[in-house]
């Protein structure tokens, strides 16, 4: 065995630790912004930062968007896990604006970064796996409770969300799918007594 194998692998720093989370969260700022300005440049003059300290940690822009997706998919399903304080229908509703967000700092990072992404890559898979999973629990909550639908699967749902959040940009965008979303979770939602129409309808 060679000396180079024998070494182990030294642990990074506390403070190249603390750099790079600085970084994911200015990235985060930057891109859910999105315009001109959005660049690499401005995620480490807002994570107060040389642009080398962001190339040593994610040297190329694949790897910057990765970080900051699955950052945001970690954060996505933790928030859905820390709403189980809220009615079901008030949870649903505060998940689904942290996903506007979400989809907004992507779409900030398409339009600035325009990364060569591979969709098939096992690493998105499993964030959009983990994503869907939050989802139908909030959902599964609703039903438990007997106010939300139980007609519509938790991968329909995610569908229609998807949908609406990648409409058309411009002027209002966040303001125009945060109405649309409330609108179709008030259709998902019903009173106790309508819970079981659905079902009924069905036999």
């Amino acid at each position: 065995m060679s000396d180079d194998t024998a070494k182990p692998r030294r642990k990074p720093r506390a403070d190249s630790l603390r750099n790079r989370e600085t970084l994911l969260a200015a990235a985060r700022e930057v891109f859910s912004e999105g315009g001109p300005e959005a660049s690499l440049e401005a995620v480490a003059r807002t994570a107060g930062l040389g642009i080398g300290t962001l190339y040593r940690h994610f040297p190329t822009r694949e790897a910057l968007f990765q970080a900051v997706y699955l950052r945001e998919t970690d954060q996505m399903v933790a928030l859905a896990e820390s709403l189980t304080e809220l009615e079901p229908e008030a949870a649903l509703r505060a998940w689904m604006r942290g996903f506007i967000g979400m989809v907004a700092t992507k779409k900030g990072m398409l339009a600035a970064l325009a990364p060569a992404l591979d969709k098939d890559c096992p690493t998105f898979a499993e964030a959009a796996d983990r994503m869907r999973a939050a989802a139908a629990r909030l959902l599964e909550r609703g039903r438990q409770e007997g106010v939300m639908r139980d007609d519509i699967a938790p991968e329909e749902m995610m569908r229609v969300v998807v949908g609406i959040c990648y409409t058309r940009d411009g002027e209002g965008w966040r303001e125009t799918v945060t109405r649309m979303l409330d609108i179709f979770i008030d259709g998902l939602c019903c009173t106790p007594d309508a819970a079981a129409a659905p079902r009924a309808a069905r036999r």
